[in-house]
């Protein structure tokens, strides 16, 4: 006899395993399918956490390097031990993995490891890494395997010296020159690392302007700032090539709209130009799952799928591939499991770039409203002018609120300064309401402190803003 869940969640990313957690708390009696040995999805292994953990020790590096003297503090030029700060992302991880573990064990989640496959509705195939195979009967099943590196054509991608997101996290050495295909969040983020732990840093993107999707003032700032600190950036421009002979790497690339090609020489290449979903030995097709022209698993609004049963979530669907989101739609699709109305909204989804100062969007773009025809007002507050900014010398970038021209709601908040990632959300919060520009205008904020900015962008909207 085969064992019998109401739900088996394949993938245990922050999707996955938030969806699992969710459903067992709602009664529901829950196993989780995971090919890895650890829970936590790329975004706690081999994404988020981990990058997260070389972005602060790169960025203190720098500080004791560059900073610390402008603050009257006189310390003799810091020494790199990248063994010790592979460690600490390393203690990161496993801290984070294992608290995941604890939490299903805690909910009384069954853990199967090995690779899902589904062969029916309600029939999940676990083929472990010995081989051995174990069938399992489900009321539902929930795909949450997330997605992988898109690879370039004719780009091998070997994760010594021409890595993945995934190998620039395990570099053994810091590289004299890095070049990063892609001027996204994680190509810019990995960049910044490197950098500030003494690479040469070359972005080359093919289109003519760095983190797509994202404000175009938001973005033309960060460019600056980010050539400041010392990336070289070649836009509008199309690689095609990567050889390797024994002074390195060479990398070619010529004009997107064509023209002459031009080599750039590297230590290390790194491939950063986005994520497809994956689906890859999931049993799709033989289930009868439908996908979209893109790869993705097509879902209606309450994530179910076209065959009865069988539900998506996360970077595999639809949407912004965020861990956050996916978070967000597991919470929803077990309630939804549970008779109860689950829901996401997917005009409040903050994005955040973690590069110094950190980039935080949230809602719609000036780009956006102007093609949707919309009227608005724009406020705007510059970190300069911001004193807890100053005390801290952090005064790069800015704070934008859109608001309706017509009726006040806000509709967008785009931040580039130090912390951006954290002030978004008193945005978030404001938005889910239906706030109001007047609303965050008209919200005490505690002096000295860089949230403030947040309040005189919203004043400025109506131009009102005190300290401009």
């Amino acid at each position: 006899m085969a064992d019998k869940f109401d739900l088996i969640v394949i993938g245990t990313g922050p999707g996955g395993y938030v969806a699992a957690i969710r459903a067992a708390q709602l009664g529901l009696k829950v196993a989780v399918v995971e090919k890895r040995k650890t829970h936590g999805g790329t975004c706690l292994n081999v994404g988020c956490i981990p990058s997260k953990a070389l972005l602060h020790a790169s960025e203190l590096f720098e500080q004791a390097g560059h900073e610390f003297a402008s603050f009257g503090i006189k310390i003799p030029a810091p020494e790199l031990d990248l063994p010790a700060m592979m460690t600490h992302k390393q203690e990161t991880v496993d801290a984070n993995v294992n608290g995941v573990g604890f939490l299903l064990k805690k909910n009384k989640i069954t853990p199967f490891t090995g690779s899902g496959r589904i062969l029916a509705a309600g029939k999940v195939q676990v083929t472990a890494e010995d081989g051995t195979v174990t069938e399992l009967e489900t009321a539902n099943i929930l795909i949450a395997t997330g997605s992988d590196v898109a690879q370039l054509p004719g780009i091998d991608i070997n994760e010594t010296t021409i890595v993945s997101s995934t190998g620039a996290l395990e570099l053994a050495s810091v590289p004299k020159r890095l070049i990063v295909i892609g001027a996204g969040v994680i190509g810019l983020e990995l960049g910044s690392v490197w950098r500030r732990l003494g690479s040469e840093v070359t972005v080359v993107e093919y289109l003519d302007r760095i983190l797509p999707g994202m404000d175009l003032e938001v973005a033309k700032q960060a460019q600056r700032l980010l050539q400041k600190q010392g990336f070289a950036f070649h836009l509008g421009s199309k690689v095609t090539g990567v050889s390797e002979g024994e002074g390195g790497l060479t990398l070619s690339f010529e004009p997107a709209a064509g023209g002459a090609a031009t080599t750039l020489a590297a230590d290390v290449v790194l491939v950063a130009t986005g994520r497809v979903p994956y689906t890859a030995g999931l049993g799709l097709e033989q289930a009868g799952v439908a996908k979209d022209p893109r790869g993705r698993v097509e879902i209606d609004p309450h994530f179910r799928t076209n065959v009865a049963g069988i539900y998506a979530i996360g970077d595999v669907v639809k949407g912004p591939m965020l861990a956050h989101k996916a978070e967000d739609e597991g919470m929803a699709v077990a309630e939804i499991l549970a008779g109860q109305a689950g829901h996401v909204n997917y005009d409040v989804i903050p994005g955040v770039v973690y590069t110094q100062p950190e980039i935080a969007s949230l809602g719609k773009t000036e780009e956006e409203l102007k093609a949707a025809g919309i009227a608005y007002v724009v406020g705007k507050f510059p970190m300069t002018a911001n004193g807890r900014a100053r005390s801290i010398r952090q005064t790069d970038g800015f704070v934008k609120v859109i608001a309706d021209a017509n009726t006040d709601r806000v509709l967008g908040v785009h931040i580039i300064a130090a912390s951006a990632g954290e002030l978004i959300h008193e945005a978030a919060v404001l938005m889910e309401f239906s706030g109001s520009a007047e609303d965050l205008a008209r919200t005490c904020h505690a002096h000295p402190t860089l949230s403030e900015a947040v309040k005189e962008a919203a004043l400025a909207t109506a131009k009102r803003a005190i300290h401009i």
